[in-house]
C-alpha cells in the first residue's frame, strides 16, 4: 500500500505542472490596434513574459504571440501587460555586486510591463529573476522608471538612492497626501500600490487595482472524520498486528497564504484516535493493547487546481502525539515519539474533501532499551468545511 501511495504521489506531482496551467478568457491588441478576444494560457508568470500562448476557441489549435507583434494583452480579472520602450536601470542590489555610481545606468529596452494600478496615474512593474523595477506614467505621458538604487561609497559603505520619492512628490501631488507619507514610502509593491490607489482616489479619478484580490476566505475550519487502518509490529511477544480498523475524528484549521494564487496553505489539526486490541500470540495467552491519544498535526499543503470547482492537494505534516488514559501494551507503558504524515486528497467546491494519509512508523516503547513497537497508520479522511 505504501509503495502504491508513493507512486501515486509521484504521478500527481509530474501531472501538476500541466494541471495548474489553464486557459482563461483574455485578449490581445496587435500592432494594427485590432483587439482579439481569445483564451490565454495563464502561466502565472513570476518574471515578465516576452511571449504568450493562446487559443481562439476552446477547441482550436494552440498559437503563440511575441512582444514584437502585440502591444497589449490581458487575462480577465487577473492581469494586464503593455508593451513599452522604456529606459531601465539593471544595476544589481546584491551587496557583492554594487558599484559606486549613485545615479542609475539606463539602457533602453522594449518590455512587457505589468499594470498594477491603472488610472489618472498608472503604476507598472517589471520583474526579471531577482531584478524588480517599478514604472509610472501620468495620463498619456511616457512611462518612466521610479528610481531606487543601492551603491557603495569610497569608504565601502552601502548607501541608497531613493529618488523615486522625489519623483512621486514632485509629480503626484494632491491635497490629501502629505509629504510625510511620501517620505515613508518603501520601494516595494504593496507600498506603491497603496500610494497610487490613494492618489487616484484623492483626484476622484476612476482606477483599476489589478492586484486587488477577489474577496476570498483565507481561513477554513473543517471537520474531518476518518477511517484508520493501523498496524503494530513489536518484538514483545512477537506481535504483528495488521490492518486493524478504527475510527478517528479531527478538526482542521487551514490558513491560506495570500500569494501565488492561493496554492499554498498552513494546516493545524488536532485529531482523536484510538487503538484498542486484544491479540492472542498463540503461546502465552492474550495481549491487551490500550492506546488512545490526541495527535497534533502541523504542516503545509499545496493545491493543484483542475478547474473552478475542483482541486487536488498534497500535504505533509509533523505529528506530536499526546497519549491519554495511561496507555499500555500489557504491563509495558507506552511512551510515544513524533513522526510525519503525508497526504494526497481531492476537494470539491471548497466544501467537501477526501484524503488518503500515510503516517511514518511511530515508536511506542521508547522507554525500554530492549523493547520496540512500530505503530503506523493509513487513513481515509472525509472533510466538510464549516467556513
Amino acid at each position: 500500500m505504501k509503495i502504491k501511495l508513493i507512486f501515486l504521489l509521484a504521478s500527481i506531482l509530474s501531472f501538476s505542472c500541466y494541471a495548474q496551467i489553464s486557459f482563461q478568457n483574455g485578449y490581445y491588441i496587435d500592432n494594427n490596434n485590432q483587439k482579439i478576444n481569445c483564451l490565454i494560457k495563464n502561466l502565472d508568470w513570476e518574471s515578465n513574459p516576452t511571449e504568450f500562448k493562446y487559443k481562439l476557441t476552446e477547441n482550436s489549435e494552440l498559437n503563440e504571440k511575441t512582444i514584437k507583434s502585440v502591444k497589449e494583452f490581458g487575462i480577465q480579472n487577473t492581469s494586464k501587460y503593455v508593451r513599452s520602450s522604456v529606459k531601465i536601470d539593471r544595476s544589481s542590489n546584491k551587496a557583492e555586486e554594487l558599484n559606486n555610481e549613485r545615479g542609475p545606468t539606463f539602457q533602453e529596452e522594449e518590455l512587457f510591463l505589468k499594470v498594477l494600478v491603472e488610472g489618472k496615474s498608472t503604476l507598472y512593474s517589471y520583474v526579471d529573476g531577482s531584478l524588480t523595477r517599478y514604472f509610472y506614467s501620468i495620463g498619456e505621458s511616457n512611462i518612466e522608471q521610479l528610481v531606487f538604487k543601492n551603491y557603495t561609497t569610497p569608504e565601502y559603505k552601502i548607501r541608497t538612492n531613493n529618488r523615486f520619492r522625489n519623483q512621486i512628490w514632485n509629480n503626484l501631488k494632491c491635497s490629501d497626501i502629505k509629504k510625510k507619507k511620501v517620505e515613508n514610502l518603501k520601494y516595494r509593491k504593496s507600498d506603491l500600490i497603496n500610494f497610487f490607489v490613494a492618489y487616484n482616489s484623492c483626484n476622484n479619478a476612476e482606477y483599476i487595482n489589478f492586484e486587488e484580490k477577489q474577496k476570498k476566505d483565507l481561513f477554513n475550519l473543517t471537520i474531518r472524520p476518518r477511517l484508520n487502518s493501523a498496524s503494530l509490529v513489536s518484538n514483545y511477544r512477537n506481535l504483528n498486528i495488521k490492518n486493524e480498523l478504527g475510527f478517528g475524528f479531527g478538526i482542521e484549521a487551514e490558513f491560506i497564504l495570500p500569494f501565488n494564487k492561493n496554492k499554498w496553505s498552513l494546516i493545524v489539526e488536532p485529531t482523536y484516535r484510538s487503538f484498542i486490541v486484544e491479540e492472542s500470540d498463540g503461546n502465552f495467552g492474550d495481549v491487551v493493547i490500550d492506546y488512545s491519544s490526541i495527535e497534533f498535526h502541523a504542516g503545509a499543503r499545496h493545491y493543484i487546481f483542475l478547474n473552478d470547482n475542483s482541486k487536488i492537494f498534497i500535504n505533509g505534516s509533523l505529528i506530536y502525539d499526546l497519549t491519554l488514559n495511561d496507555p499500555r501494551i500489557d504491563s509495558l507503558e507506552i511512551t510515544t515519539s513524533s513522526n510525519f504524515a503525508f497526504g494526497l486528497g481531492y476537494k470539491y467546491n471548497d466544501k467537501y474533501s477526501i484524503e488518503l494519509r500515510l503516517q511514518t512508523p511511530r515508536e511506542l516503547l521508547g522507554f525500554y532499551a530492549f523493547r520496540g513497537a512500530d505503530y503506523k497508520t493509513l487513513s481515509i479522511i472525509f472533510g466538510y468545511s464549516l467556513f
